[in-house]
């Protein structure tokens, strides 16, 4: 059945607004694929701006999620040119109105919302028509948590925006998170950070919250967040594509062949791998990039580096013999691939949840926003990684040495330290597995969700 079939006869009308980055496309379209793949008379509607349908308007998905547009918020010619505040603002300002208009030129009414809380406005719109909107979050539950509690205490407290560096306690916030949420603070563009406050302030006028994290990840935030929203909160993760390692997507074909890297790793022995990719938005300097690359191949450890950018470059300086360097990669394939001995990541959400479906340690390298806190519940609260620390020396330049020690010790299989480490990797992946089985904790909170909008339930 097409999507233009499913117009007339679905009795569920979803339209999904996700903020027009990958970390929150990814997210919010794996989760719709789930939703298709549980309620087989849905109509999901996927709105992008212009530039994202060119991205992503190959890539499989079921027919009943049709993908429509609307005009990108920053022109084309000034993509690459715009600075991050710039282009964050303006999606919140300037995607609201095209986004209403949209929803008044649809055959069936829309039944709910799925807005990304970082747009801000789509809870606000569907209140204001009546619709139930579910805010999405693709970031950690804890992450929100900690900035929640800390926007309800600074507008509380009415004091000034640099309130956090003058206080030792925020209620709802523990002592090692409000240490971690002062790094972010420092790190990071204030005027980002407070339109990412006003976003999160707008929660509690949702209907539901949607977390791409699972229960059993963040067990103690999640009931704290359930008891402080007067309003459904489902952990509905991990929100990565897992349908279609196995391709069994309803209404998709994902037969081919294997890519050259798969195979290269099929060549390669258990665990010797070392996985690395440092994100798509922000990475590190040209520098930084060839020291790696020079530490990776003093250690002696084969390693598979998606270096997007960079990638034609260190291809030319690499040695065929223990590693690869590609633009990129299937990175879910990838890591539950038996090769697959490690992860050396930038600790963004997405790839901190595929790496512990796989059941993969990882070597944490942050670099923004959120990373951190991710970096630490890697570290302190899951202890399935080891961090990458900054050099000592002039812009925090990591050695080759430095780098070449750290990697042969991080992936010694024969260590109890590393046999400890992948030991809960592995007890982790698990409970991601029994999370997204039938009678598990996502799929239950999943199929709660379908039910109360199908059922036209507000809370």
């Amino acid at each position: 059945m097409n999507s233009v079939g499913l117009e007339s006869t679905a009795v569920c009308h979803v339209v999904a607004m996700p903020f027009p980055g990958r970390g929150h496309i990814n997210p919010m379209m794996n989760f719709c694929k789930l939703l298709a793949s549980r309620k087989h008379d849905i109509l999901i509607t996927f709105v992008v701006t212009e530039e994202w349908l060119g991205y992503i308007s190959s890539e499989p998905r079921p027919e009943s999620v049709r993908l429509v547009t609307i005009p990108n918020v920053i022109p084309p010619e000034r993509l690459k040119a715009v600075d991050f505040p710039g282009f964050y603002e303006a999606v919140m300002t300037k995607m609201e109105a095209p986004f209403e208009q949209l929803l008044d030129q649809f055959e069936i009414p829309v039944t709910a919302i799925i807005g990304d809380i970082e747009v801000r406005w789509a809870i606000s719109l569907g209140n204001r028509r009546n619709i139930p909107v579910a805010a999405f979050w693709t970031m950690s539950a804890t992450f929100l948590s900690m900035l929640y509690h800390f926007d309800l205490f600074k507008q509380n407290q009415k004091s000034p925006s640099n309130l956090l560096g003058q206080v030792d306690y925020i209620p709802g916030i523990s002592s090692s998170h409000l240490a971690e949420l002062q790094k972010v603070f420092q790190k990071n563009d204030r005027r980002v950070l407070q339109l990412a406050l006003e976003c999160i302030s707008k929660v509690p006028q949702a209907q539901y919250l949607l977390f791409t994290s699972i229960y059993e990840l963040e067990p103690q935030v999640m009931d704290t967040m359930k008891d402080t929203l007067q309003f459904p909160v489902y952990p509905i993760g991990p929100a990565i594509p897992y349908l279609e390692l196995e391709g069994n997507l309803s209404g998709t074909n994902y037969s081919h062949m294997a890519p050259d890297y798969l195979q290269w790793l099929d060549s390669q022995p258990k665990d010797s791998v070392l996985y690395i990719s440092l994100g798509s938005f922000l990475s590190v300097s040209s520098t930084q990039m060839d020291e790696i690359i020079a530490g990776l191949q003093d250690s002696g450890v084969r390693y598979l580096w998606v270096a997007r950018g960079e990638a034609s470059r260190l291809k030319d300086i690499c040695s065929d013999d223990m590693g690869l360097v590609l633009p990129w990669c299937d990175q879910l394939k990838v890591l539950c691939h038996s090769s697959i001995g490690g992860f050396w990541t930038h600790c963004g959400w997405n790839s901190t949840l595929e790496a512990v479906f796989a059941g993969v340690p990882m070597l944490t390298f942050p670099l923004f926003l959120d990373q951190e806190p991710n970096s630490n519940q890697i570290l302190e609260g899951w202890r399935i990684g080891w961090k990458v620390k900054r050099g000592v020396r002039e812009e925090n330049l990591l050695t080759r040495e430095e780098i070449a020690e750290l990697v042969q010790k991080f992936m010694d299989l024969e260590s109890n330290e590393g046999k400890e480490m992948r030991r809960r990797a592995r007890e982790l992946g698990n409970i991601c597995q029994q999370g997204i089985a039938e009678g598990g904790s996502s799929t239950t909170n999943l199929d709660a969700f379908i039910r109360d909008i199908s059922l036209g339930i507000r809370h």
